[in-house]
């Protein structure tokens, strides 16, 4: 349908640049429906991100049913039998999943599971922010290992691998040295995934946004003058 301005004292050239925003704009809308829906299903890793509260975890599982895989959950929670709130929010989690999923408990060897899988087999590791959480206790050097191991791992893993991770590093600066060392690690292996990841989604406001689509991979070396 042509579009008819507004203003009826507009130039034909005022008129063009009102149509190719507009267009601009639709086209754009339509990339994002179309490429938070999208997905290529033989992949090596997926990453899904976001903010608490988010829906990443809705769409991970949803991203693992679309493979048509053998889907096992991995859990990197440590359960505290006396905190309630956290009962309450992994029942939630349960009931949501399909019956038919594997349940596995990997609070710490998160490496060792993932070259355990399968070519037929999907891994939806829920989640990593919990996982480095953990961890926190391990000095910088223990640390760099664990962190090296795990991208070493997904070097030999098969199947596919979808990771959900809690962006954590928006706000402001964390008052205490845990919260900076936790905010720091955490973010430093969202970003190295995000670089490695076959497509990875962030999850915010009610909507997907497939970052693979969208943007471009951050450069991993300085730009040199010429």
């Amino acid at each position: 349908m042509p579009i008819a301005p507004s203003n009826p004292s507009l130039a034909d050239g005022e008129l063009s640049a009102v149509v190719s925003e507009h267009s601009l704009r639709v086209n754009l809308l339509d990339r994002l429906r179309l490429s938070s829906l999208t997905i290529t299903v033989e992949m090596d890793a997926i990453l899904v991100t976001g903010p608490a509260r988010s829906g990443k975890s809705e769409w991970a599982e949803y991203l693992a049913i679309q493979t048509g895989k053998t889907v096992t959950y991995v859990a990197t929670a440590e359960i505290d039998p006396g905190d309630r709130e956290w009962h309450e929010r992994i029942a939630q989690h349960r009931q949501r999943r399909p019956a038919d999923w594997q349940i596995l408990e990997i609070p710490r060897e998160l490496a060792a599971t993932i070259r355990a899988s399968e070519p037929s087999s999907c891994l939806l590791v829920d989640s990593l922010g919990t996982w480095v959480a953990n961890l926190l206790s391990e000095e910088d050097s223990t640390w760099e290992k664990t962190y090296l191991d795990l991208f070493a791992s997904l070097e030999t893993g098969a199947g596919t691998i979808i990771f959900v991770a809690e962006e954590t590093g928006w706000g402001v600066v964390p008052a205490y040295a845990s919260g900076r060392k936790f905010r720091d690690r955490l973010g430093r292996l969202v970003r190295e995934l995000g670089v490695r990841a076959e497509s990875v989604y962030l999850v915010t406001g009610g909507m997907v946004l497939n970052l693979s689509s969208l943007g471009r991979p951050l450069p991993t070396q300085p730009p040199t003058r010429s």
